[in-house]
């Protein structure tokens, strides 16, 4: 796989992981009071939390909640730093933007040139082809016709 294409798997995976995080998050957050001017959260989200507590020692995943973040960040950074690595190990560009345009003139100049050559040798080949299926069709005509070939 090109490098190219190691980076657009790469940044899908990071968007993965942080769409995964924020889901996550958003799902086992525990309700918190956003201001003392705001009433406290409703006594069902406290038995919820109550429940999460309990659940907690029968294996929920949800329980281990205050691990979570830690997790989550530090398979973010571990993907953010394997993109780094791949960004690393891209060439760098000699000369400059002018440079590039003219490496890419001379390339499409060669691309030319090698596609005019191709074109030849493919009407070279459809000739021959066409040769050989003349000659095929006398001979089955003269296999038909129980002549001697000439």
């Amino acid at each position: 796989m090109d490098i190219i294409s190691q980076l657009q798997e790469q940044v899908n995976s990071i968007a993965a992981i942080t769409f995964n995080a924020f889901g996550t998050l958003q799902r086992d957050a525990p309700p918190v009071q956003l201001s003392p001017n705001y009433p406290e959260p409703p006594a069902a989200a406290a038995a919820a939390t109550a429940a999460t507590t309990t659940a907690a020692s029968d294996g929920d995943p949800t329980a281990a909640f205050p691990e979570q973040p830690k997790q989550l960040s530090a398979d973010l950074v571990k993907a953010a730093k394997q993109f780094d690595a791949l960004v690393a190990a891209l060439p760098l560009s000699e000369g400059g933007e002018e440079a590039q345009l003219k490496r890419i003139a001379e390339l499409q100049v060669e691309n030319d040139v090698i596609g005019q050559e191709l074109q030849k040798q493919l009407e070279a080949a459809e000739k021959e082809l066409k040769q050989v299926q003349e000659l095929f069709g006398q001979a089955a005509d003269n296999c038909l016709n129980m002549k001697k070939p000439e």
